[in-house]
């Protein structure tokens, strides 16, 4: 080899040391768990942060976590007790929002962490999901209080029923049209909420497919998932779908995001794996390394990641993409 093709080769190598310290290069996409600080914590949410850090909750011990790429933790005790937080999301104020079931607020926390929490009028409206909307506010699921609502950085609650009646919404997410798209769980449909609180439903075209998480696809449409249905469902911003079954049967698909290479990931609460499809139907499933973890939600990351909690191995799963 020629020292010019030695110095080069160096420079290469060193540059990709100093990129994935935390995850080496591999030629296929491969599992690494990260157990939380706190044991038996039940992390459930989970999200990007404006830190280009990870952000979670922890719904058995009442505290937001943070992860860094490298796989270092830190945890935020909330304030309320036994608040039971869930769903998180990046707010346009460049904190995080989420939602806390159990005491019926929505939860505010700055990188640096601090907090503020705010109670929604409805009562015992058990807030589940949460998104930031086009509008710069933060808008959830009201799951019992069969609602969607919407908080402006600033704290002001506004809510918007949900025409079907006891509906169950879960997973909300914006969408590309610019509306908030929402799973209605228990009502089997699939909802859109103008930022002005016009709803529109559609029905999912499986039986009892009890859509559980949505997100916006790269493809301009929705994706979501269907946890009795055993699908992964994808619905037009005009209400047309299409369903792609999971290949591993009665797998519960749960939570859904959009990776780094712009194909569709998902938990499998009860197979086990976590699952990616891409916008032409085609999956792959990689097993989760715990058995019994129950995965639970999922976002990108940095550097070509993808997280994920588990519920039950009280660990933050990785997964960094070739």
């Amino acid at each position: 080899m020629s020292k010019r093709k030695l110095i080069l080769s160096v420079s290469v190598v060193i540059a990709e040391i100093l990129l994935v310290t935390a995850f080496p290069a591999q030629a296929a996409p491969r599992i690494k768990e990260l157990p939380t600080p706190t044991p038996n914590s039940g992390p459930w949410g989970i999200a990007g942060g404006p830190d280009r850090n990870m952000w979670f909750t922890e719904s058995s011990v009442n505290k937001i976590g943070r992860v860094t790429v490298s796989g270092v933790f830190t945890e935020f005790s909330v304030p309320t007790p036994n608040s039971g937080p869930q769903d998180i999301a990046s707010g346009a104020d460049g904190n995080l929002w989420f939602t806390e079931s159990s005491s019926n607020k929505i939860g505010q926390v700055t990188t640096s962490g601090l907090f503020r929490e705010f109670p929604i009028p409805t009562s015992g409206s058990w807030p589940y999901g949460i998104a930031s909307g086009s509008d710069d506010n933060l808008w959830f699921t009201e799951f019992l209080g069969n609602k969607i609502g919407r908080i402006t950085t600033a704290g002001i609650i506004t809510e918007f029923p949900v025409p079907s009646p006891d509906s169950w919404p879960l997973g909300i997410t914006a969408g590309p049209d610019g509306n908030l798209w929402f799973a209605e769980f228990n009502a089997n449909k699939i909802g859109r909420v103008t930022t002005a609180g016009a709803f529109t439903e559609f029905p999912v075209p499986t039986s009892g497919g009890a859509p559980w998480g949505i997100a916006a696809g790269p493809d301009g449409n929705l994706w979501f998932t269907e946890q009795e249905g055993d699908k992964i469902g994808r619905v037009t911003i005009s209400g047309v779908f299409d369903e792609f079954p999971v290949p591993t049967p009665d797998s519960l698909p749960t939570g859904i995001a959009v990776g780094p290479d712009r194909s569709l990931w998902f938990t499998e609460y009860q197979g086990n794996k976590i699952g990616r499809v891409t916008t032409g139907g085609a999956f792959k499933e990689l097993a989760i390394p715990t058995p019994d973890s129950i995965p639970r939600d999922i976002a990108a990351g940095p550097r070509k990641t993808v997280w994920f909690t588990e519920q039950l191995g009280s660990k933050i799963g990785v997964i960094r993409l070739p």
